[in-house]
């Protein structure tokens, strides 16, 4: 059965925050909340973690996975991140913005998509994400929770508990949060593109 914390959306409470670390790093999965809708999360190296929640979202291998860290330093040690890119993630973030850059060796095969070797990357405008992954010290392996048959992510934290309590260690309630897609801008040798237009604004791509 999951445990359900309900965590101040924003002063965060610390001793839940550092439970649900110790959840994180004993191997659960959990849902958490960003700023853009309730995601699926768990410790980047485990395994084990990581196909129980290819098992709940039904993906293949081809599914391309996100990063959520707290700041650029951490940012820089997965991602090959030059000048151009860090002044562009430096200005828009935090904030609903996903960005797809050549991962380092840091981060594991199988996080990243398999033919191009990028991975995703987000610093959320929410502090009980900024907060979870500051405390655990490294970037949490993170999916939006779009289930099976599902058209967008499920946004109240109760009706998450009652269709993953068997199946996750832990549900953090901050409230119902309507979903909204991040704006995705992936990086190559032709620059920075817009390949998703979601709530987030760039003006220096506009």
């Amino acid at each position: 059965m999951a445990q359900f914390f309900e965590i101040h959306p924003e002063t965060p409470q610390l001793r839940l925050i550092h439970r649900a670390v110790e959840i994180i790093r004993q191997g659960g999965v959990i849902v958490y909340p960003t700023d853009s809708s309730y995601a699926l999360a768990c410790q980047i190296g485990d395994k084990a973690a990581l196909d129980k929640i290819r098992r709940i979202r039904q993906l293949d291998d081809k599914h391309n996975f996100t990063l959520v860290c707290k700041d650029l330093a951490q940012v820089s040690n997965f991602t090959k991140i030059g000048n151009d890119a860090y002044r562009m993630i430096k200005a828009l973030t935090p904030g609903p913005f996903t960005f797809i850059l050549d991962a380092t060796r840091e981060v594991p095969r199988r996080l990243q998509h398999p033919k191009k070797k990028t991975v995703g990357i987000r610093i959320p405008q929410h502090p009980i994400a900024l907060t979870l992954v500051a405390e655990l010290e490294e970037p949490l392996f993170t999916t939006s929770l779009l289930l099976p048959g599902m058209s967008e992510p499920l946004t109240d934290p109760f009706d998450i508990r009652k269709r993953l309590e068997r199946e996750i260690e832990l549900v953090i309630d901050a409230g119902i949060i309507e979903y909204r897609e991040t704006t995705i801008i992936e990086f190559s040798n032709n620059g920075p593109e817009i390949v998703r237009q979601g709530i987030g604004i760039a003006p220096m791509l506009i």
